[in-house]
């Protein structure tokens, strides 16, 4: 799987007590590893680095969603429960150009 695919995948609690099933961007598939951000219905608080996600015939998401940048995790590969879609070209270029700042690697 490659960056910008959209995932369903156990993401865990920041209090690591529990998880949650939600859709997830892929942004580094390395070797039994994966990272990824995670996507929220949840439209009332964005930072800066939060991409909104319109539901598409591309992304086959079904509700506006947030994709949350600043929720990152490092799962393994098996715990992808299945794939959804993903990003189209405008917004995979918006990802890269949110990541860079986010980590402020301008």
């Amino acid at each position: 799987m490659k960056k910008g695919k959209i995932v369903l995948v156990p993401f865990p609690f920041t209090d690591l007590k529990g998880s949650k099933i939600r859709p997830a961007i892929i942004l580094v598939n390395k070797e039994s590893d994966i990272i990824l951000a995670f996507i929220s219905t949840q439209l009332n608080w964005t930072e800066k680095s939060d991409i909104l996600l319109e539901p598409s015939s591309i992304n086959g998401l079904k509700k506006a969603s947030i994709l949350r940048l600043s929720k990152i995790v490092t799962l393994h590969k098996n715990l992808i429960l299945g794939e959804i879609s993903e990003l189209d070209s405008k917004l995979h270029k918006r990802l890269n150009e949110n990541l860079k700042a986010l980590f402020d690697l301008n």
